[in-house]
Protein backbone atom coordinates (compact mmCIF):
# COMPACT_ATOMS: atom_id res chain seq x y z
CA UNK A 1 0.00 0.00 0.00
CA UNK A 2 1.23 3.77 -1.07
CA UNK A 3 1.21 5.83 2.29
CA UNK A 4 -0.29 9.10 0.17
CA UNK A 5 -0.86 11.82 2.56
CA UNK A 6 -2.76 15.44 1.68
CA UNK A 7 -3.07 18.46 3.64
CA UNK A 8 -6.34 19.59 5.16
CA UNK A 9 -7.21 23.29 5.85
CA UNK A 10 -6.34 22.83 9.17
CA UNK A 11 -2.75 21.91 8.38
CA UNK A 12 -3.28 18.59 9.61
CA UNK A 13 -2.04 15.38 7.17
CA UNK A 14 -4.48 12.92 6.18
CA UNK A 15 -3.43 9.19 4.85
CA UNK A 16 -5.28 8.51 1.59
CA UNK A 17 -5.71 5.88 -0.15
CA UNK A 18 -6.42 5.52 -4.11
CA UNK A 19 -9.28 2.76 -4.71
CA UNK A 20 -7.52 -0.39 -5.12
CA UNK A 21 -5.47 0.61 -1.79
CA UNK A 22 -8.16 1.25 0.17
CA UNK A 23 -10.43 -2.12 -0.76
CA UNK A 24 -7.07 -3.88 -0.22
CA UNK A 25 -7.08 -2.55 3.56
CA UNK A 26 -10.90 -3.19 4.01
CA UNK A 27 -10.21 -6.27 2.68
CA UNK A 28 -12.85 -6.32 0.31
CA UNK A 29 -12.90 -6.59 -3.55
CA UNK A 30 -12.44 -3.42 -5.62
CA UNK A 31 -15.95 -3.99 -7.16
CA UNK A 32 -17.58 -4.29 -3.43
CA UNK A 33 -16.59 -0.58 -2.81
CA UNK A 34 -17.68 0.66 -5.88
CA UNK A 35 -20.89 -1.33 -5.05
CA UNK A 36 -20.69 0.59 -2.33
CA UNK A 37 -19.98 3.94 -3.66
CA UNK A 38 -23.17 3.46 -6.03
CA UNK A 39 -25.41 3.01 -3.56
CA UNK A 40 -24.44 6.06 -1.63
CA UNK A 41 -22.87 3.86 1.73
CA UNK A 42 -19.52 5.85 1.07
CA UNK A 43 -19.36 9.87 1.05
CA UNK A 44 -18.04 10.96 -2.96
CA UNK A 45 -14.20 10.93 -2.28
CA UNK A 46 -11.86 13.69 -3.55
CA UNK A 47 -10.96 13.89 -7.12
CA UNK A 48 -7.71 14.63 -8.83
CA UNK A 49 -8.29 14.59 -12.25
CA UNK A 50 -9.06 11.12 -13.63
CA UNK A 51 -8.16 9.95 -9.50
CA UNK A 52 -9.88 9.22 -7.06
CA UNK A 53 -8.53 9.66 -3.30
CA UNK A 54 -9.94 8.15 -0.52
CA UNK A 55 -8.56 8.93 3.24
CA UNK A 56 -9.10 6.79 6.92
CA UNK A 57 -12.80 8.19 7.41
CA UNK A 58 -14.01 6.27 4.36
CA UNK A 59 -12.06 2.95 5.61
CA UNK A 60 -13.48 3.44 9.07
CA UNK A 61 -16.99 3.60 7.13
CA UNK A 62 -15.75 0.36 5.00
CA UNK A 63 -15.16 -1.22 8.82
CA UNK A 64 -18.52 -0.49 10.31
CA UNK A 65 -20.64 -1.50 6.99
CA UNK A 66 -19.00 -4.72 7.55
CA UNK A 67 -19.13 -4.87 11.29
CA UNK A 68 -22.85 -4.35 10.60
CA UNK A 69 -23.72 -7.30 7.85
CA UNK A 70 -21.71 -9.20 9.91
CA UNK A 71 -23.91 -8.34 12.79
CA UNK A 72 -27.45 -9.27 10.47
CA UNK A 73 -28.18 -6.00 9.17
CA UNK A 74 -29.34 -5.57 5.30
CA UNK A 75 -27.55 -3.06 3.08
CA UNK A 76 -30.80 -1.53 2.51
CA UNK A 77 -31.03 -0.95 6.44
CA UNK A 78 -27.76 0.51 6.55
CA UNK A 79 -28.11 2.44 3.34
CA UNK A 80 -31.24 3.67 5.36
CA UNK A 81 -29.39 4.69 8.73
CA UNK A 82 -26.98 6.26 6.43
CA UNK A 83 -28.98 8.50 4.91
CA UNK A 84 -31.26 9.21 7.73
CA UNK A 85 -27.34 10.85 9.56
CA UNK A 86 -26.85 12.57 6.42
CA UNK A 87 -29.49 14.23 6.04
CA UNK A 88 -29.80 15.87 9.43
CA UNK A 89 -31.76 13.64 11.15
CA UNK A 90 -32.08 14.68 15.29
CA UNK A 91 -30.76 12.72 17.97
CA UNK A 92 -34.15 11.49 18.10
CA UNK A 93 -34.91 10.16 15.54
CA UNK A 94 -31.27 8.82 16.00
CA UNK A 95 -32.32 6.59 18.73
CA UNK A 96 -35.47 5.38 17.44
CA UNK A 97 -33.19 4.47 14.24
CA UNK A 98 -31.17 2.29 16.43
CA UNK A 99 -33.92 1.08 19.06
CA UNK A 100 -32.26 3.17 22.03
CA UNK A 101 -34.32 5.49 23.46
CA UNK A 102 -31.77 8.76 24.26
CA UNK A 103 -33.29 9.62 27.26
CA UNK A 104 -30.97 11.88 29.53
CA UNK A 105 -28.42 11.05 27.98
CA UNK A 106 -25.70 12.83 25.68
CA UNK A 107 -24.46 11.76 22.59
CA UNK A 108 -21.26 12.19 21.76
CA UNK A 109 -19.29 12.86 17.89
CA UNK A 110 -16.10 11.51 17.11
CA UNK A 111 -13.70 10.86 14.38
CA UNK A 112 -12.73 7.64 13.84
CA UNK A 113 -8.95 9.00 15.38
CA UNK A 114 -10.75 10.09 18.61
CA UNK A 115 -12.50 7.32 19.09
CA UNK A 116 -8.86 5.23 18.79
CA UNK A 117 -7.67 7.70 21.47
CA UNK A 118 -10.42 6.51 24.00
CA UNK A 119 -9.46 2.97 23.19
CA UNK A 120 -5.73 2.94 22.23
CA UNK A 121 -5.19 -0.71 20.71
CA UNK A 122 -8.30 -1.86 21.50
CA UNK A 123 -10.23 -0.65 18.59
CA UNK A 124 -10.55 -3.87 16.47
CA UNK A 125 -13.32 -4.89 13.67
CA UNK A 126 -14.48 -7.62 16.70
CA UNK A 127 -14.84 -5.07 19.41
CA UNK A 128 -16.27 -2.18 17.19
CA UNK A 129 -19.01 -4.70 16.11
CA UNK A 130 -19.44 -5.32 19.72
CA UNK A 131 -20.27 -2.09 20.40
CA UNK A 132 -22.53 -2.15 17.61
CA UNK A 133 -24.61 -5.27 18.15
CA UNK A 134 -24.88 -3.03 21.48
CA UNK A 135 -26.35 0.21 19.93
CA UNK A 136 -23.47 1.91 21.79
CA UNK A 137 -22.11 3.45 18.53
CA UNK A 138 -23.76 4.27 15.07
CA UNK A 139 -22.11 5.88 12.09
CA UNK A 140 -22.89 9.54 11.17
CA UNK A 141 -21.69 10.78 7.75
CA UNK A 142 -17.49 10.57 8.39
CA UNK A 143 -18.08 10.71 12.07
CA UNK A 144 -18.97 8.56 15.09
CA UNK A 145 -21.93 8.85 17.52
CA UNK A 146 -21.69 7.00 20.55
CA UNK A 147 -24.93 6.62 22.67
CA UNK A 148 -23.49 8.09 26.04
CA UNK A 149 -20.80 10.44 27.12
CA UNK A 150 -21.26 8.57 30.37
CA UNK A 151 -21.01 5.04 29.45
CA UNK A 152 -17.72 6.39 26.91
CA UNK A 153 -16.00 7.83 29.71
CA UNK A 154 -16.29 4.79 31.96
CA UNK A 155 -15.81 2.27 29.35
CA UNK A 156 -12.29 4.35 28.27
CA UNK A 157 -11.65 4.72 32.00
CA UNK A 158 -11.87 1.09 32.71
CA UNK A 159 -9.60 0.09 29.77
CA UNK A 160 -7.24 2.62 30.85
CA UNK A 161 -7.32 1.02 33.96
CA UNK A 162 -6.17 -2.36 32.33
CA UNK A 163 -9.80 -4.20 31.59
CA UNK A 164 -9.95 -5.53 28.05
CA UNK A 165 -12.39 -4.26 26.08
CA UNK A 166 -13.99 -7.42 25.46
CA UNK A 167 -14.67 -7.72 28.47
CA UNK A 168 -16.00 -3.86 28.81
CA UNK A 169 -18.29 -4.61 26.10
CA UNK A 170 -19.60 -8.07 27.33
CA UNK A 171 -20.09 -6.68 31.12
CA UNK A 172 -21.80 -3.61 29.33
CA UNK A 173 -24.20 -6.27 27.51
CA UNK A 174 -25.01 -8.22 30.96
CA UNK A 175 -25.82 -4.74 32.80
CA UNK A 176 -28.22 -3.99 29.79
CA UNK A 177 -30.11 -7.24 30.54
CA UNK A 178 -30.30 -6.77 34.49
CA UNK A 179 -31.39 -3.01 33.40
CA UNK A 180 -34.39 -3.82 31.32
CA UNK A 181 -35.61 -6.14 34.36
CA UNK A 182 -35.42 -3.39 36.46
CA UNK A 183 -36.62 -0.89 34.44
CA UNK A 184 -39.62 -2.91 33.79
CA UNK A 185 -40.32 -3.58 37.97
CA UNK A 186 -40.23 0.30 38.24
CA UNK A 187 -42.17 0.76 35.00
CA UNK A 188 -44.67 -1.86 36.65
CA UNK A 189 -44.95 -0.44 39.89
CA UNK A 190 -45.46 3.08 38.93
CA UNK A 191 -47.94 2.70 36.20
CA UNK A 192 -50.06 0.35 38.46
CA UNK A 193 -50.12 2.58 41.18
CA UNK A 194 -50.03 5.71 39.71
CA UNK A 195 -50.34 5.95 36.06
CA UNK A 196 -47.81 6.17 33.24
CA UNK A 197 -48.03 10.13 33.27
CA UNK A 198 -45.62 9.78 36.44
CA UNK A 199 -43.11 7.44 34.79
CA UNK A 200 -40.79 10.33 34.05
CA UNK A 201 -41.50 12.88 36.86
CA UNK A 202 -40.49 9.27 39.26
CA UNK A 203 -37.58 8.46 37.36
CA UNK A 204 -35.37 9.92 39.74
CA UNK A 205 -36.76 7.84 42.22
CA UNK A 206 -36.08 4.71 40.53
CA UNK A 207 -32.34 5.58 39.83
CA UNK A 208 -31.54 6.44 43.62
CA UNK A 209 -32.85 3.11 44.48
CA UNK A 210 -30.98 1.11 42.31
CA UNK A 211 -27.56 3.12 42.97
CA UNK A 212 -28.37 2.79 46.79
CA UNK A 213 -29.05 -1.22 46.44
CA UNK A 214 -25.87 -1.35 43.87
CA UNK A 215 -23.68 0.68 46.87
CA UNK A 216 -24.52 -1.87 49.26
CA UNK A 217 -24.41 -4.84 46.89
CA UNK A 218 -20.63 -4.09 46.10
CA UNK A 219 -19.88 -3.24 50.05
CA UNK A 220 -21.28 -6.68 50.98
CA UNK A 221 -19.51 -8.36 48.13
CA UNK A 222 -16.15 -6.47 48.92
CA UNK A 223 -16.66 -7.40 52.49
CA UNK A 224 -17.25 -11.30 51.37
CA UNK A 225 -13.70 -11.17 49.87
CA UNK A 226 -12.02 -9.57 52.61
CA UNK A 227 -13.55 -11.70 55.18
CA UNK A 228 -14.28 -15.03 53.53
CA UNK A 229 -16.57 -17.48 55.78
CA UNK A 230 -14.53 -20.61 57.15
CA UNK A 231 -15.35 -23.51 55.36
CA UNK A 232 -16.81 -25.94 56.89
CA UNK A 233 -14.43 -28.87 57.98
CA UNK A 234 -15.91 -32.66 57.05
CA UNK A 235 -15.43 -35.76 59.38
CA UNK A 236 -12.67 -38.42 58.02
Amino acid sequence: MVDDEATTQTGNTVREYRTEELAEAAGIPVRTLRFYRERKLLPPPRREGRIAWYDDHHLARLRTIAALLERGHTLGGIAELTAAFENGRDVGQLGELLGIGWSEETPVRLTPEALADHFEGEVTPENLAAALDLGYIATDGDAIVHVSRRLLEVSSALVREGVPLPAVLETGRLVREHADTLAALFTELISTHIGDDALTRLRPLAKSVVEAELTMAMDRLHQQRQHPSPQPRHAP
